[in-house]
């Protein structure tokens, strides 16, 4: 197959796991910043905040994997180098590394995988930094600072 449209099948398949991971992060802090009302202990809807950012970061890690294994295995468009095994585990730190934008670079993509790859981190970083503004506004309204008006110690919580 041309690898001009390799790279546009890895573009579009790119796309839709992108939707996913939108549309998954996007539910997890629709139901986080739903179920933490105001019955919710101050310091708990912080740690429960995190958590649930956490584990919504590891799926969206473990999405991206599995479509690696898909597009490495079914498909032949492309592999990693440096990987010991190509079992999920494998797969599963290649996208953790590509999702945080860390690149160690002790396995490297070959080929049109390589889109997914860019992808990722792009999508990535936009994920973390939403993550981010979320856990801002959940601090402000848990952990109110006595500098914004509020002079509640947050030891003498509920």
């Amino acid at each position: 197959m041309n690898d001009h449209i390799q790279h546009i099948i890895i573009l579009v398949l790119s796309g839709m796991i992108i939707a996913t991971c939108v549309l998954l992060h996007y539910e997890a802090l629709r139901f986080l910043g739903r179920t933490l009302g105001a019955h919710v202990h101050r310091r708990a809807g912080v740690l429960m905040v995190m958590i649930g950012l956490l584990v919504a970061h590891f799926l969206e890690i473990l999405v991206f994997a599995i479509a690696y294994m898909f597009v490495a295995h079914r498909l032949g468009f492309g592999h990693i180098t440096g990987m010991t095994n190509g079992d999920i585990f494998d797969y599963f730190y290649f996208s953790a590394i590509s999702y945080t934008t860390v690149g160690f670079g002790d396995l490297i993509p070959v080929g049109a995988i390589r889109m997914l790859t860019a992808a990722e981190a792009l999508a990535g970083l936009a994920l973390i930094t939403w993550s981010a503004s979320f856990t801002f506004m959940a601090m402000q309204r848990f952990w109110p600072h006595p500098l914004t008006g509020s002079h509640k110690n947050s030891d003498d919580e509920d």
